[in-house]
């Protein structure tokens, strides 16, 4: 990816990069995002990165043996360390809706940081939310204060978080609304997708926010964006 397309990316916010996949693929119908709500670590912050994947459970122990245990978990930070950057680890807790285990803390964001990877996707907790390092934002499926018995189950391998399933290596951009997987075959055409959207909400938004604004100014700017929009 250049550096252009990523700088800009990372200044959007995911509705926008939403709306310009529609405005590359040239119709309406783009699906490949999280359904429902989910919480942020840093809301004017937004992720951008190619998937590191893995799936994690903590509500029981684990039914392996300790040193089976161990040296997946190392397999784990090896696999997060390594990779195409910009990388966003992607990790679904297989416990789901009854997740415990937080296991993006003030240490896991920290470690994961260090990696050179630029955030955390997760159906999971996040926790530590006051000692998380900046730079580094968490969209997670809630909040909670325990690690419960938090185990790497499986790493580099498809994955579901609020619906969305990503594979390794997709580019996802995440932030306070939610994640999406970027496809592979319009990132040549994104930047002058977003560049092309924004130009059109400002036919509304411009005349919206002038002193004057009434219903005949709006009519005029309305038809003028239906005619330009996707």
């Amino acid at each position: 990816m250049d550096t252009t397309l990523l700088d800009l990316l990372r200044k959007v916010d995911t509705p926008t990069v939403c709306n310009a996949i529609e405005v590359v693929q040239g119709r309406r119908g783009f699906d490949r995002f999280t359904r429902g709500t989910m919480v942020c670590s840093a809301p004017g912050e937004a992720m951008v990165g190619y998937a590191r994947t893995a799936r994690i459970a903590a509500l029981a122990p684990p039914t392996e043996a300790p040193d089976v245990i161990r040296t997946r978990r190392m397999a784990y930070y090896r696999y997060m360390s390594e990779g195409p950057r910009p990388g966003v680890a992607v990790v679904e807790d297989l416990d789901g809706a009854a997740a415990i285990g937080a296991y993006w803390g003030e240490i896991n964001t920290t470690i994961h940081k260090g990696f050179g990877l630029s955030g955390a996707l997760t159906n999971g907790v996040m926790r530590d939310l006051g000692d998380l390092p900046e730079g580094f934002p968490v969209v997670a499926g809630s909040i909670g204060p325990s690690h419960g018995f938090v185990h790497v189950r499986d790493l580099d391998c498809e994955v579901r978080i609020f619906g969305l399933s990503v594979r390794p290596g997709e580019l996802i951009h995440a932030d306070r609304h939610g994640a999406l997987v970027i496809p592979e075959g319009i990132v040549g055409g994104l930047r002058a997708g977003i560049e092309s959207l924004l130009a059109t909400e400002k036919i509304v938004l411009d005349p919206a926010r002038a002193d004057g604004f009434d219903f005949a100014a709006f009519e005029a700017a309305w038809a003028a964006f239906e005619k330009a929009r996707t």
